[in-house]
């Protein structure tokens, strides 16, 4: 490790930032990160602690682990949390209590896996996965017929209400996961899109569902309430996916996203440092806000010397400064950085990077996603 300080001065990274009306003190986003300590689908006292001590650490905006709207077939795994039903959002009202008390900022991420989910999976063995073509997202082989323009409604007013509920609980914002794979981005995507109506065609075309989506969260929440949006090129069965090739490509698919309401795009991608296109060195949180004017979040291995598909082969990764984060902060290329591992291991890293106290951070073993650290 270089226990050594950053080249460059902190003071970007530890800068308020104003995000609509909502004020964070800091650049510092806690990434979501599936944890599934929710059994039931209902968040304990465990999980408000656990996003309570990244608050009091210092953390700028807490985005939670993905939630799940209200849907049959929006999830494969019990113990992630719902964002539906009296429990489960009496659950996430105490989080919100929690982060509150220690000064923080918070904003559930809104999921649906869709067609990643398995058949028979459970809870709910019996639903069938969904998706636009009803296509596995790794196979390509049909699992089940196109979504139909009622269950792509009902799925829209899922979202919809669970972003009112977001907002009547006490939370800050909320984030729409189109990203990964999973249904919002399976509808992007050309392998698992072939719809030949409305919600299908080109890029453009496959953004339909999603700008209603955004749409009807923005008429739930009102003018004020922040939604961002998290997208990448990159999908969970496919690392090089690319939905643009290019910056024209690119913009033309962000443009319907930003007309529907989206206010700032969290743009995941595996290593923060990697230029997205040919011929510029901005990474993707770069070229979108170079192309939409809209604040970005970056993403991806901040913090660490190992990106993060490394931790389901098991491997570690030790921790690494911030100078290239720091620079390209400076040069304005994104606005706020998402912290996943190393965050997830060490409730207190943003503290101890302001404080300079590099030499007490922690490396990412795997054994960090057994427990509630």
């Amino acid at each position: 490790m270089n226990n050594q300080k950053p080249a460059y001065k902190l003071g970007p990274l530890f800068e308020s930032f104003k995000l609509g009306t909502l004020n964070l003190k800091n650049r510092v986003v806690m990434a979501p990160m599936t944890r599934a300590f929710s059994p039931g689908g209902v968040p304990g006292p465990d999980v408000a602690a656990y996003y309570r001590r990244r608050a009091e650490n210092g953390v700028g905006l807490i985005i939670t682990e993905g939630t799940l709207i209200n849907d049959p077939a929006a999830t494969n795994n019990p113990n992630i949390p719902n964002f539906h039903g009296e429990e489960a959002l009496n659950g996430w009202a105490r989080v919100v209590a929690e982060v509150h008390e220690a000064g923080g900022v918070i904003m559930p991420q809104l999921w649906h896996i869709g067609t990643d989910r398995k058949v028979g999976a459970v809870p709910n063995p019996e639903e069938r996965p969904i998706g636009p073509s009803g296509l596995d997202l790794a196979t390509g082989e049909k699992v089940n017929e196109p979504m139909s323009r009622e269950r792509i409604d009902s799925v829209i007013a899922a979202y919809a209400q669970a972003a009112a509920d977001a907002k009547r609980i006490g939370f800050d914002g909320i984030e729409l996961h189109g990203a990964h794979g999973y249904l919002i981005d399976q509808f992007f995507w050309e392998r698992t899109n072939r719809r030949t109506d409305s919600y299908g065609g080109d890029l453009v075309k496959r953004t339909r569902f999603a700008a209603e989506i955004i749409a009807a969260c923005r008429r739930a929440v009102g003018p004020d309430f922040p939604i961002l949006l998290r997208i990448s090129q990159w999908k969970s069965s496919d690392y090089e996916a690319k939905l643009a090739a290019n910056p024209d490509e690119l913009a033309n698919f962000l443009a319907p996203l930003v007309e529907a309401g989206v206010d700032a795009f969290h743009c995941s991608t595996r290593r923060f440092w990697e230029p997205e296109f040919a011929g510029s060195d901005l990474n993707f949180a770069g070229w979108v806000k170079k192309l939409t004017g809209k604040p970005t979040i970056t993403v991806g291995s901040v913090g660490l010397d190992n990106e993060f598909i490394s931790s389901f082969r098991g491997e570690n990764a030790g921790t690494a400064n911030v100078d290239t984060l720091i620079h390209k902060l400076n040069d304005r290329e994104f606005d706020l950085v998402a912290v996943g591992r190393a965050l997830l291991v060490d409730p207190a890293w943003a503290a101890k990077v302001r404080d300079g106290r590099l030499d007490e951070l922690k490396p990412f073993t795997p054994e960090a996603l057994s427990s509630l650290s």
